[in-house]
């Protein structure tokens, strides 16, 4: 594919501007990290961290960021580009030009166990193994990997993928253009005990989970229905794998969690938060939108909107920067301490004049 072609489908895909080498228009045949691209293939900068690697890289083309100094470092060693203010999405953008996840042709598989009252919409794909229960409705073009199990009443958007051996519990309600990755489990019970006298009493989970469209769900993620209402996963929010999302939890749209994160029960997470690795968040707090907590942040008590934070317990990260510096000094300052005490004790040990 010549990289003119490539540009004018990342412009139209990312509905962007976009300037060229227009001296050079190579072949590609595919895409590859810029320190690790070869004749052929086509690469990106992203910042200045990585602007050194254009006196280096293999590639036969680079998408670049709008640096002219870049651009003609690259034009003098003979390399192709595409400048915009945006690399890593064009990029992005190229990558899928070459590579679609794998998707089955439409059809049922012979061994899926469906139940006759089931629904479901046009070219819809229904892999080995796989069981649907009674009142489930497929929209479109679902596909549905083998071995997955889906039980009564859920309804399940168009062109939603569910890959295989993921689990979706009852009357969960999944919305189009979603993806949910192998060995999530949706709308399971939550944990819900009541102490008494005699032990713990099981609080019956009589709610169900609600994903909204484009949400994407990784592997081995759970998300648990709650005692009554909803759980809700917003639009476009997106899941790294190893999450749990406790019973009732609001997540609204365009959130992102990274691996391992976890929540309590009854959390409200605002709009474009950010949650990085091993986040844990308590029992009913709530994260302002576009909030960000930096990674093993513990968060106890509610989080204003951008406020960023980090450590256990979370602090604004300014704060918790100043109390680090502090803590690197710590063993100096308890030897000063222990000097001016012993000074103060023996000024006090000598005997009055």
């Amino acid at each position: 594919m010549k990289l003119s072609t490539i540009a004018e489908n990342i412009r139209i895909a990312a509905a962007t501007s976009l300037e060229a080498n227009p001296s050079h228009d190579p072949d590609i045949a595919g895409v590859a990290a810029v320190d690790e691209a070869v004749a052929g293939t086509l690469s990106y900068i992203e910042g200045d961290k990585f602007a050194q690697f254009v006196a280096t890289t293999g590639a036969s083309a680079l998408i670049l960021p709008q640096n002219e100094a870049l651009q003609a470092q690259a034009t003098e060693r003979g390399i192709a580009w595409i400048s915009t203010a945006d690399p890593r999405l064009a990029f992005a953008r190229a990558i899928a030009l070459f590579y679609q996840p794998y998707r089955p042709a439409p059809g049922i598989h012979p061994s899926a166990v469906i139940d006759p009252s089931a629904t479901y919409g046009e070219n819809v794909s229904i892999g080995a193994n796989v069981v649907i229960s009674a009142g489930v409705h497929l929209g479109n073009d679902v596909c549905i990997h083998p071995n997955v199990v889906i039980y009564p009443g859920v309804r399940v958007g168009d062109r939603t993928v569910l890959h295989a051996n993921c689990t979706i519990q009852e009357r969960s309600q999944i919305g189009a253009d979603c993806t949910i990755h192998s060995g999530a489990v949706i709308g399971a019970e939550g944990f819900g005990f009541v102490p008494t006298a005699e032990g713990w009493e099981k609080m019956e989970q009589s709610g169900y989970v609600v994903i909204e469209d484009g949400v994407r769900i990784g592997g081995n993620t759970c998300i648990d229905r709650p005692a009554v209402g909803v759980t809700r996963i917003g639009r476009g929010t997106k899941l790294d794998n190893l999450i749990q999302i406790a019973h009732g939890c609001q997540v609204g749209e365009a959130v992102v969690m990274a691996s391992q994160v976890g929540m309590a029960g009854g959390v409200k997470v605002g709009n474009r938060v950010i949650l990085a690795g091993q986040v844990g968040i308590a029992n009913q707090a709530t994260i302002g939108d576009g909030a960000i907590a930096t990674a093993k942040a513990g968060i106890h008590n509610d989080i204003e909107p951008g406020e960023i934070v980090t450590g256990i317990p979370a602090l604004p990260h300014k704060v918790f920067l100043k109390a680090s510096a502090i803590y690197r000094r710590l063993p100096e300052m308890y030897k000063s301490l222990q000097k001016l005490q012993r000074a103060f004790e023996a000024a006090n040990s000598k005997p009055p004049q």
